[in-house]
């Protein structure tokens, strides 16, 4: 870890606690997991995977703008991290993954079995793949930034 010059301190966040980490847990989990669901249904093609893929989808996305809103808080009222391009590449890759998991829920939501092609597998892993690249800048920004770790 390099040494963190700076205390950044999340304005978002429960008794010191910032929430943007503690929230983004279940989205992340309920996305990477629909990777395996729409694997399971193209194989299987047992309805149940395809109705798993459509509440994973569901819970990943609207959970994730839920976490993102605490993110998108210190983003913009914290100036130290407002200055920070990691902290910018993390937010604009974090709304495109957030877009394109909304886009997969919004197309199954009609029918969760109708048309549920390779396209849904092909949408959950460009998902998954920018879940860890938000993921790694996140990272980043805690362990080599400093955001959100208090080191008094």
């Amino acid at each position: 870890m390099a040494e963190i010059k700076e205390v950044i301190v999340s304005r978002a966040a429960i008794a010191g606690h910032p929430l943007h980490p503690m929230m983004i847990h279940f989205p992340v989990a309920a996305l990477l997991g629909l990777v395996a669901t729409d694997i399971a249904y193209l194989l299987l093609a047992d309805p149940f995977w395809a109705r798993a893929s459509l509440w994973l989808a569901g819970v990943g996305a609207f959970g994730g703008w839920v976490a993102s809103m605490a993110g998108l808080v210190d983003l913009l009222t914290v100036g130290s991290i407002r200055r920070k391009i990691t902290a910018w590449c993390h937010a604009i890759i974090a709304v495109m993954m957030l877009s394109l998991a909304s886009l997969n829920w919004l197309l199954r939501y009609a029918g969760p079995e109708q048309g549920m092609e390779r396209w849904a597998l092909y949408l959950s892993l460009l998902t998954a793949a920018l879940i860890g690249l938000a993921a790694y800048l996140g990272g980043r920004l805690v362990y080599e930034h400093g955001v959100g770790v208090d080191t008094r």
